[in-house]
């Protein structure tokens, strides 16, 4: 049954700093809007970082100016102490850069001091106060499998292909989840607590193909990855991809788009075009607790063009019909 949030001692509420990041609010504002309802129905209060910025972005940032990379990283990380709460980030790189930093400012006096200088100059002062987490982390720590499930009403069966994503587990000394960073399991389990079925697939740790400027720089190389890990999912019968991070989503999503255009060669020659749905997890613990796929982001309108997803989800959404108590409209999705 259903655990309202109204019902829950307040005492019981979990509170964090939602951090956005650039992908979400340009390309994807619907992995904002499910994480923002199912959340709530999961008794946590996310409150608005205003005033942050990009990270800056891990891969690229931090190899041409470490020193400006952790600086403004650490301005946000003072935004979330002035929150007084720990910072939940629904991107993998964004993740990677707050944690990083928030450990280096941390364990070396000599950078906090020079990193508060410089802020100073705003004034801003890096305290040290908060943790930086990731949805993942929240999702399975935090809240737990228990009370995930116990807000499940329409469990769902998908076979589902989990994609992890690189600053998710690495470097392993500074992530909070343990096991084999080889053959984690925890998103697995989260996804298998909606009544679907994480199936097992090659290479299922191989890079999406975007990250360090791969995508940015050298496109085609990129989208070899990208083919290589979207071939090995169809392999395994996966009806959706499900991943916790918008540029590794962009990855899949845009990029089966583009592996599809004849005139990148991509494809073999018998090859049938890609056309598997890119879901966020908390799209797809939306759909198990029963909330409307319209309000999860994953009906799109009619004719509207160039914007994501760009991937159809309406075969994915007709399969589910039958077995939601949400309406779904019958046009589904168009690409």
């Amino acid at each position: 049954m259903l655990m309202e949030n109204q019902d829950l001692p307040i005492e019981n509420q979990l509170n964090y700093s939602l951090f956005l990041g650039c992908v979400v609010p340009n390309r994807y504002p619907m992995y904002e809007k499910a994480t923002r309802v199912v959340m709530e129905k999961l008794n946590v209060n996310l409150k608005d970082m205003e005033g942050a910025s990009c990270c800056p972005a891990p891969g690229v940032f931090r190899s041409v100016d470490t020193k400006l990379w952790t600086l403004i990283g650490a301005r946000n990380l003072t935004i979330a102490e002035q929150n007084n709460a720990d910072i939940v980030a629904l991107c993998n790189g964004c993740y990677g850069t707050l944690s990083d930093v928030n450990h280096i400012l941390k364990s070396n006096s000599q950078v906090a001091k020079e990193t508060n200088e410089d802020l100073s100059q705003i004034n801003r002062h890096y305290n040290g106060s908060i943790a930086v987490k990731h949805l993942m982390e929240v999702l399975y720590k935090d809240i737990g499998l228990e009370r995930i499930k116990s807000a499940i009403t329409t469990p769902i069966k998908l076979n589902v292909a989990v994609h992890y994503g690189c600053h998710l587990l690495s470097p392993s000394t500074l992530r909070p989840f343990g096991g084999s960073l080889e053959n984690p399991t925890f998103f697995d389990e989260i996804v298998e607590a909606t009544g679907c079925k994480s199936v097992d697939y090659r290479e299922k740790m191989l890079c999406c193909g975007a990250g360090g400027g791969v995508r940015g720089s050298f496109r085609d190389v990129s989208l070899e990855f990208t083919h290589q890990k979207i071939h090995n999912m169809r392999e395994a019968d996966a009806d959706c991809i499900v991943l916790a991070c918008p540029f590794c989503a962009l990855q899949f999503d845009l990029g089966q788009t583009e592996i599809n255009e004849p005139e990148r060669k991509i494809l073999d020659p018998d090859e049938q075009p890609y056309k598997i749905p890119v879901v966020y997890i908390t799209q797809l613990l939306g759909l198990a607790m029963g909330i409307d796929p319209v309000e999860l982001g994953l009906v799109k309108v009619e004719g509207l063009q160039g914007i994501s997803p760009f991937t159809d989800t309406s075969p994915l959404l007709a399969k589910l019909k039958s077995q939601l108590d949400s309406s779904i409209p019958d046009e589904g999705v168009q690409a």
